[in-house]
């Protein structure tokens, strides 16, 4: 089956992959994308997947992000729970989660949904949050909506808001599933009450995971540090020279933390991606 996108139940979903019957099309690859962003943010995936993945893939917009539909209230349950109604019961499930995707990866394979998730990776999770920074997030989720005279305006301040400046092309459209526009004006398309959603209670969550988890940052993602994320997991995996956005920054090197839920009898290639590697931290 073609690359194609639809909507469900309010969610915009961007999907591919081989379809789904007699076995085939599993399993499914759920990559879920970070607060601000949307989930064009894994366009630049398609090649990777379409070479090495064999089953379907689907990236969904958040509830409030890009495409999809706002909530009255952004908890990560609620936001799991949303996600939830775009799966078709039975398939097998691999869940790969930037940031807050991460956490409501690990939401979902949670006893509360009971998914058939064999596996989670979450990618840049913030585990460790400051009163500052919940006081400084919460007071976004007030601010009104902002309007903008200029595409490049808006989509210079999507670009920082997201974490994406210097990564992404102003002009691609990536960029433009991330604005709105409305009578010559221009807009985020993120509702600004998503940033209600407050810190993860990691233990909790890393508890009650039915998959198999994996934690990852990029060497020089700064919203996360190797000691924090080895307070919670015994080998937490570094990707070398990367940042937050590892994912955007370098697709293959990723990619390679999804090898061990591979089927090597179903994927004709089944050689390591040529990356800078992988390194479990000390």
């Amino acid at each position: 089956m073609d690359d194609e996108s639809w909507t469900r139940d309010g969610i915009r979903v961007h999907g591919g992959g081989p379809a789904i019957g007699d076995g085939a099309g599993q399993p499914v690859l759920l990559l879920l994308h970070g607060l601000a962003a949307n989930g064009a943010v894994w366009d630049g995936w398609r090649p990777v997947l379409r070479r090495h993945w064999p089953g379907r893939w689907l990236a969904p917009d958040l509830p409030g992000h890009g495409g999809s539909d706002p909530l009255d209230d952004y908890r990560f349950h609620t936001l799991a729970s949303a996600v939830a109604r775009i799966l078709d019961p039975g398939q097998r499930l691999v869940v790969l989660g930037h940031s807050l995707g991460g956490v409501l990866g690990l939401t979902l394979a949670g006893d509360r949904f009971a998914l058939p998730i064999e596996a989670v990776v979450g990618l840049g999770v913030k585990v460790a949050w400051s009163e500052e920074e919940l006081t400084r997030f919460a007071a976004l989720a007030q601010r009104p909506v902002a309007w903008f005279d200029s595409r490049g305006e808006a989509a210079a301040r999507y670009l920082r808001i997201s974490g994406l400046d210097g990564l992404l092309d102003p002009d691609s459209p990536t960029v433009d599933a991330g604005l709105r526009s409305d009578d010559g004006r221009w807009r985020l398309a993120l509702d600004p009450s998503a940033f209600a959603v407050g810190a993860p209670d990691m233990v909790e969550l890393l508890a009650g995971s039915r998959a198999e988890v994996t934690l990852a940052r990029g060497e020089r993602d700064q919203m996360v540090s190797r000691e924090q994320l080895t307070r919670l997991v015994p080998a937490p995996v570094t990707l070398p020279g990367l940042g937050h956005n590892a994912h955007v920054e370098d697709p293959a090197a990723v990619f390679e933390l999804l090898r061990p839920c591979l089927d090597a009898e179903r994927l004709p290639d089944a050689r390591p991606l040529r990356t800078g590697g992988a390194t479990p931290s000390d």
